[in-house]
Parts: structure tokens; sequence; C-alpha cells
């Protein structure tokens, strides 16, 4: 190309070209490592959204926006004597299944609010509330929507016992990790409370 036989609105337009160019291969860095941190920060739950609103772009929106708001929430860590209080109402409530599956896991979903309201998160809908948790534990968030979804069946008498003996492991997860305890194994937990967790399997007595 001879650049001095160009005119200066051919020069213009290809610095114009380039320009845009540059700016596109940008943008595309941008989201390529916005993506990249979102799948990384979310995992599960960055799939979930995708599907659930239909395009990339928008959940990633909504997934940042998320964590927007979570952020400016002033979420701590209980308190050991929190957690002790909490952790002695969980095994409490574990025990009663054995008699009462469905009343349990009811105690179970409000115990899980409790522990949510006390660590800071708002006391919203269920859907905001699995949001905003979503964004510092990803994961076990997933109990929390499987564990819910199965208390609502059973509302219109869908849900048999061994789905409620489902949720009460789905909301051991999310339970587990926000009072800080060890994962647990096979639906039942690593840590001891008041009444042996060991002691937890409903299949024995509830039919």
């Amino acid at each position: 190309m001879n650049l001095p036989a160009l005119t200066t609105n051919e020069i213009i337009a290809i610095i114009a070209v380039v320009a845009l160019i540059v700016i596109a291969l940008v943008i595309w860095e941008l989201n390529r490592r916005r993506t990249k941190r979102l799948r990384a920060q979310f995992g599960p739950e960055y799939d979930r959204t995708v599907a659930e609103l239909g395009r990339r772009s928008r959940a990633e929106a909504s997934l940042a926006e998320r964590t927007e708001r979570v952020h400016k929430l002033s979420i701590r860590a209980l308190s050991s004597a929190e957690r002790d209080r909490f952790v002695e109402e969980w095994g409490r409530i574990q025990t009663h299944f054995v008699d009462a599956p469905a009343g349990a896991v009811a105690e179970a979903d409000q115990l899980l609010g409790d522990v949510m309201a006390t660590c800071g998160y708002p006391v919203g809908d269920f859907e905001q509330r699995a949001a905003d948790v979503s964004v510092d534990h990803p994961v076990v968030v997933q109990n929390y929507r499987s564990a819910h979804s199965i208390a609502l069946r059973h509302l219109s008498g869908q849900a048999s016992t061994e789905d409620l003996r489902r949720a009460m492991i789905h909301y051991r997860a999310l339970f587990d990790e926000l009072v800080g305890m060890p994962p647990a194994v096979d639906g039942r937990s690593v840590v001891e409370v008041r009444a042996p967790v060991a002691e937890f399997d409903p299949r024995r007595r509830a039919s």
C-alpha cells in the first residue's frame, strides 16, 4: 500500500477500521475473562442461570448484579454461641424426622431461613434467598433448591417419605456449610451433636 498516495479521508478510514478491530478484540477478551471468572465463581449455578435466562449475556449480567448486591450486604459468620444453638436445633429436627418427616422438613426449611437471616442475608422470597446464598455457596445452593422443590411437592401430595429424606440431606448440606460444619458423608454428618447424627436413618421407622 502506497500511503503517500492515500487521501486524508482514506487514512482516517483505515485508522477507524483498525481502531474498531482493536476495540472488538478488547471487548472479546474482557467478555472471555468475565465468563471464565463467573464460571469459576458460580460453578453449576452458572449453567443453571444460563439455561433459565436463555442467553449467556443475560445470565452473566444477572450473576454480576447478584454478586454486587450481596457484596453490599453485611454478611458475617456465626458466633460460637449462635453456631452451637443452631447445631443443637438441627439435631432436634433431625431426630423429629423419624416420627414426623413432613414436619421435620418444614422445620429444617425454617431453620435454614433463621441461619441465613442471622448471617445477614435479607429475609425475602425463596428465589431471592437462593440467589443471594449462591454468591458465596454456589454448589450447595443446588441442594437448597432441590430440598425446597421437594417440600413444595409434598404440599400437593406428590412427595414420598424417601423424597423427604432426600430433602433433609439437601438441607443438611447447606446447613453444614453455613454454620461451618465438616461436610456430610452419605447423608450423615461426621460431626456429633446432642443426638448422634449417625442415628439419622428415617427409613428404619418412617414410611
